[in-house]
């Protein structure tokens, strides 16, 4: 087992119609207003930025992120991840009722040497860490909708 990769998905099911919920998710640089986990956006050019972020635990990840694929009528935003963590992460955004349902889904591999060094006895943590910062980034989009 390769104790550095990880695969994550988490599901948001949200009151919003699917063409809101992607118009907020492709700005990543809005994230921090609302996703408090995400500490910093710096757009490099219309397809690239550099994320910062920290959950609970006290060290920041640094990434660049690039789109690889941005199709709203399929409700999806894609990017590759470098940096920090190497991989892509995916939005998928698709009605749910009256509402919508984004679908986040990561691959990764850890290059931060602290992580990599810790990789075997903090593996449920910073699983923990990363479903704590999802949960949070979920109420804080559900707060951003209402006020929308």
């Amino acid at each position: 087992m390769d104790w550095n990769h990880y695969r994550f998905r988490s599901l948001w099911t949200l009151p919003a119609p699917p063409a809101t919920v992607y118009g907020v998710l492709e700005r990543p640089e809005d994230y921090p207003h609302w996703w408090r986990q995400v500490r910093e956006v710096t757009r490099l050019d219309d397809t690239t930025g550099v994320i910062r972020i920290r959950s609970v635990l006290p060290y920041d990840m640094t990434f660049t992120a690039r789109e690889v694929r941005h199709d709203p009528a399929a409700g999806v935003l894609e990017t590759s991840l470098s940096g920090d963590i190497e991989g892509w992460a995916r939005w998928t955004v698709t009605p749910r009722g009256t509402g919508s349902l984004a679908r986040y889904d990561q691959v990764v591999r850890v290059h931060k040497p602290l992580l990599r060094r810790l990789a075997v006895p903090g593996r449920p943590v910073f699983r923990v860490n990363h479903a704590l910062m999802m949960r949070s980034g979920r109420r804080g989009l559900l707060r951003h909708l209402r006020a929308v």
